[in-house]
């Protein structure tokens, strides 16, 4: 199985502005990479291009909106033509947005899966064919431990990581045909801008610069998926094998929503 080197090309961060993407992007720099980073906010971007360019690293800031299917195309096309090829790609960009107590399946809901799925799928859509005219690409989509089964009071949450593993577990096959090697990120807890809101226990949380190195590992292996804290991923595994009884029993212990 292919796996992608600095001298195949750029990596290219989706969701860098901070939190995971940021983490990466300066840790795959410093292994390397030239690497291109997008996220809406340009001027975190240029933060964190002048904060690589300090440390003799390069990040080049390409900002553009990943719920924009079009947009991302171009985009795309842009930073192949001004940066280099991808050769590694990490899809990372994502958030929670809740909807109000008492409503279900509302803005929220709808906001969350745009984004966190939606914005992967416009990342991949003119990604896949680039790689495949290549003979060979390394792509990396970030769901999480909470794509296991559902929790409540996350459930746009939940749905959208659950989606983004089922639909790289369909592709994977295929994709390996093309050389074309598709990992899942399923992180546990990590210091971000998003965790930083949640109000709940996060047992095992670390450091976004942490999960950065595990991430960066990762990638130089062959597996598929690439979780954190082993502890935190067996547990909610053994979890989604319990019959529904026991596992609404247990999780409801958390607070239904």
């Amino acid at each position: 199985m292919y796996r992608a080197s600095p001298a195949d090309g750029i990596a290219w961060i989706a969701g860098a502005s901070s939190g995971i993407g940021r983490a990466v992007a300066l840790e795959l720099a410093r292994r390397g990479y030239r690497v291109a980073a997008t996220a809406r906010r340009a001027d975190a971007l240029e933060a964190l291009s002048a904060e690589a360019a300090a440390a003799g690293l390069r990040i080049d800031a390409f900002a553009g909106d990943v719920t924009d299917r079009d947009a991302m195309a171009a985009l795309l096309e842009r930073i192949e033509r001004e940066a280099g090829p991808v050769a590694l790609a990490m899809l990372n960009a994502g958030n929670f947005y809740r909807d109000p107590e008492g409503v279900w399946g509302g803005d929220g809901f709808r906001r969350t899966m745009a984004l966190n799925f939606d914005g992967v799928l416009n990342g991949l859509e003119p990604l896949i064919p680039r790689m495949k005219g290549r003979g060979r690409g390394q792509i990396a989509v970030v769901a999480s431990v909470a794509g296991y089964g559902g929790l409540p009071g996350a459930a746009a949450y939940c749905a959208s990581k659950a989606a983004l593993i089922a639909a790289c577990e369909s592709m994977h096959p295929q994709l390996a045909r093309d050389a074309i090697h598709l990992q899942v990120i399923c992180p546990g807890f990590v210091r971000t801008p998003l965790t930083e809101k949640n109000k709940t226990p996060m047992p095992f949380i670390m450091p976004a610069e942490e999960a950065a190195r595990r991430i960066c590992a990762g990638f130089e292996r062959n597996g598929f998926e690439i979780a954190f804290p082993r502890r935190l991923v067996w547990l909610l595994k053994a979890l989604n094998m319990l019959p529904y009884p026991a596992y609404f029993w247990i999780v409801g212990r958390r607070g239904a929503r």
